[in-house]
């Protein structure tokens, strides 16, 4: 019998003035934002669907230990329509999870 894999990825999320601690591994979920959404109850969080288009996954980086990978879709153009120029804010549907997320604190904006 296999057995499931371990969750070796940590990633604090503050939300709503209180943090969430969550574990998952690499590929669990396919963007940071189906974590949330997943995990942490958040109102009107992620209407596009991961496209990138609306903003309302809209997250700004605390702590980051490595490199974030992201998808290429429309984040750049979101974010500058937003006013957010600063590379600290992203949209977590365009943050894959991987290994790169462990030890990522972030807080979730929208």
């Amino acid at each position: 019998m296999a057995s499931a894999p371990v969750k070796d990825i940590a990633v604090s999320i503050l939300y709503d003035g209180e943090s969430h601690e969550i574990q998952t591994y690499t590929n669990e979920y396919r963007s940071l934002m189906m974590l949330i959404y997943d995990k942490i109850y958040t109102e009107d969080f992620g209407e596009c669907l991961g496209m990138g288009k609306c903003g309302t996954c809209l997250i700004e980086i605390i702590s980051n230990c490595g490199g974030l990978s992201y998808y290429e879709r429309n984040e750049d153009i979101t974010l500058l329509r937003a006013g957010h120029t600063d590379k600290k804010f992203r949209l977590s549907c365009q943050i894959l999870v991987d290994r790169h997320l462990d030890g990522l604190k972030v807080k979730v904006l929208t």
